[in-house]
């Protein structure tokens, strides 16, 4: 069966991945390699982690389960990319830095926002 590009995104346990990630990062690449996953891409995302990966759809079931059986992994995503967008969100994840761009586009880095806020119903 041909092995097809999917984004997996693995919410992780954000005490254990700060005390070592490098070892979490290792831990879900396990995951996936033992199911003969091929790692394209990984992307460290707040404490959630972005991964490009091929595999055989077939062992898409295991991996799930892997996952579910992991103490590091809270939930995951896995969703099958289509093949004409494969590269661009590939490069896209590995050179995009969100937190900058946010504050690039909003004109200030560390300035609060002090415009006033709606009032909500139940106050």
């Amino acid at each position: 069966m041909p092995a097809h590009t999917y984004e997996g995104m693995f919410l992780l346990d954000s005490t254990k991945a700060a005390a070592a990630w490098d070892d979490t990062v290792k831990h879900v690449h396990d995951i996936l390699t033992k199911h003969n996953s091929e790692i394209v891409a990984s992307r460290k995302k707040a404490t959630y982690l972005l991964t490009y990966f091929k595999t055989d759809g077939t062992k898409l079931k295991d991996i799930v389960a892997d996952c579910h059986l992991s103490d590091l992994i809270l939930r995951e995503l896995i969703l099958k990319v289509h093949p004409k967008l494969e590269v661009q969100l590939v490069n896209q994840a590995m050179t995009s830095t969100p937190n900058a761009e946010a504050e690039e586009a909003s004109g200030h880095d560390d300035e609060l926002d002090e415009r006033p806020r709606r009032r909500r119903r139940d106050e």
